[in-house]
Formats: C-alpha cells, sequence, structure tokens
C-alpha cells in the first residue's frame, strides 16, 4: 500500500490541507503502507520552493513524515510529454484555442451526469485547417486537448461511494506549454506505484476524467478517498479570511502543534480536542468507516 500528500506550494498549508494530509497519513500507517510527498508545483507563476520549505515543515511539524524523496512535477515535464505523445501517435490530441470565458460560456453538462467543473464540449475538434491558421494568425495560443467520445466512467470512492461522472476533453497540455494537472497526476501516481489516492472532495468532479486517462495508458487505478472540505464558520470553504487557519495562525492563538494534532484528531472523531495525542496515537484508531461524510465547520480561536 503506497498513499500521499500532494500540495501545490503557493502558499501555507491551511487547516483543511493539513487535515487532509493527517487523513492520507493515517490511512497509510494503519495499513502498514507508505506514504510519499510530492509538490504539485507545476505552474511557475504561482509556485514557489520557499512555500515547499514550509508546507513540509508544517508537515514535520505534526510529525507527519514520509517515506523516500519529495518529488517535484516542475522537474517532470518530459515525463508528461512522453505521454502526450503517446495520445497523440493515437490521433487523440488536438489544439485548442478557445479562452477561458469562452469555455465558461458554453454548455458544459450532458443531461444526468455529474461533469468536472469547466468541464470542455469539444468546440476545436472540428476546426479546418484555415479555421486554426485564423486563430494562429490571431495570436491565440493553443492548448493541447484529449479527443473523447462521451464517455462515463463509474468508480467506488472510500467515502462518497458509487460515483459516476462524464469525461470531457480534457486539457494535456497548457496554452503556456505547461504539461495539465490531470494528466501529471495520472503519471506521477503510477510511476511512484501509488495505490491509495486521499484529497479533497472538491476534486471528486474531476476523478472519471483521470481514471478515463489511466485506461488509455493502461496504468492500474488506485482506490480514491475524496474527504469532505473545512469550511469557515459562514460556510465557505476555508480561507484566509477566516483567520488563523495556518499552523503559524494556530500558534499565535496559543495552539501549538501537538494541539493541532488533537484538535485535527477530535474533527475525525479519533479524539477531544483537548487531549494529548501524536499522530502516531491516532493512527492505531484510524478506520474509513469513522470519516466524516459531511464538511467539518472549522472555527479559529480569537
Amino acid at each position: 500500500m503506497r498513499g500521499r500528500f500532494a500540495p501545490s506550494p503557493t502558499g501555507s498549508l491551511h487547516v483543511g490541507n493539513l487535515r487532509t494530509a493527517l487523513v492520507a497519513w493515517l490511512s497509510a500507517h494503519s495499513q502498514g503502507g507508505d506514504f510519499l510527498v510530492r509538490m504539485d508545483d507545476l505552474d511557475p507563476v504561482t509556485s514557489s520552493p520557499v512555500h515547499a520549505v514550509g508546507q513540509l515543515a508544517d508537515l514535520a511539524a505534526l510529525d507527519l513524515d514520509h517515506d523516500g524523496p519529495v518529488v517535484c512535477q516542475s522537474e517532470r515535464f518530459d515525463l508528461y510529454r512522453d505521454a502526450i505523445a503517446q495520445f497523440d501517435a493515437r490521433g487523440l490530441v488536438y489544439r485548442c484555442y478557445c479562452t477561458r470565458r469562452e469555455i465558461r460560456e458554453a454548455a458544459t453538462a450532458p443531461h444526468g451526469v455529474a461533469s468536472p467543473e469547466g468541464a470542455y464540449l469539444g468546440t476545436c475538434r472540428s476546426l479546418t485547417a484555415a479555421q486554426r491558421r485564423d486563430r494562429e494568425r490571431e495570436g491565440r495560443p493553443s492548448a493541447l486537448r484529449l479527443a473523447t467520445d462521451g464517455e462515463v466512467v463509474s468508480f467506488d470512492d472510500v467515502v462518497h461511494g458509487r460515483f459516476e461522472g462524464a469525461v470531457d476533453d480534457v486539457v494535456l497540455q497548457r496554452n503556456d506549454g505547461v504539461p495539465a494537472y490531470n494528466l501529471a497526476t495520472v503519471v506521477d501516481d503510477h510511476l511512484q506505484g501509488i495505490t491509495e489516492v486521499v484529497r479533497g472532495d472538491d476534486l471528486l468532479s474531476s476523478t472519471p476524467r483521470q481514471i478515463h486517462l489511466q485506461r488509455l495508458l493502461g496504468f492500474a487505478e488506485p482506490a480514491y478517498a475524496h474527504v469532505p472540505l473545512v469550511v469557515g464558520p459562514d460556510g465557505e470553504r476555508l480561507a484566509k479570511r477566516h483567520g488563523a487557519v495556518t499552523l503559524a495562525g494556530l500558534a499565535a492563538a496559543g495552539v501549538d502543534a501537538r494541539g493541532a494534532v488533537a484538535l485535527l484528531g477530535a474533527s475525525l472523531g479519533l479524539c477531544e480536542a483537548g487531549d494529548t495525542v501524536t499522530a502516531t496515537d491516532l493512527a492505531g484508531r484510524f478506520r474509513w468507516s469513522g470519516v466524516p461524510r459531511s464538511a467539518w465547520t472549522f472555527r479559529p480561536a480569537s
């Protein structure tokens, strides 16, 4: 068994990120497996080595140790482009010139089937050579997309049960030449031998895309467990506006790293918020059946 935590180093980890990391670590350790950390630092504009160092320090403060070196996606572009070349050789890749606004304004969802956020209808699939030249003369950069055929993928999520979702013409490479998240994640999970993917349930609707890519590439499908998000008192997804939501913020409010472990453990029903516990203590109590199926409302200390 091999689990992983793969944050994007775009800032400090907040309580929601740390809770997901803890669940992934607990699952791996409760099964006697390995726990890997990977930096999803594909975006050269928003990702920072400084943030990566800080995130690793936060994990270490919670005693969430990892096995093996930390892999950085920014160093693996050739691997992702090799996968794109495989799709291209099968006639499954086309250039897309659509802007984000154009995609948002298009109808996106097949009736009755869940679609991922930003689902794409394949507007550019039928462009003629002349139309493509016109867009290129206009200076429109092009992304690379995977041509699909209305596939619907079903899978059993550890937390949410049976889930069915449509697969759109997912981006393989962005219009700035950077390989896309869904492809990079699939390639890395395969090459790292990941057998269980634990992440926030905001990514649940994207999982059919990744499973479809895995099947096309002949990769084994890991088990998926999408953990409900952490929300603020206003019911919205946790953010900086909610106050002390990072380890540094908690420390300033009088909650040290050990207290943070207890707080997160309590949100999973594994202890009381005031207990003195370690992550190792919680691993012996962890069961997937006990993970809450609804969002956790986090109320920062004032």
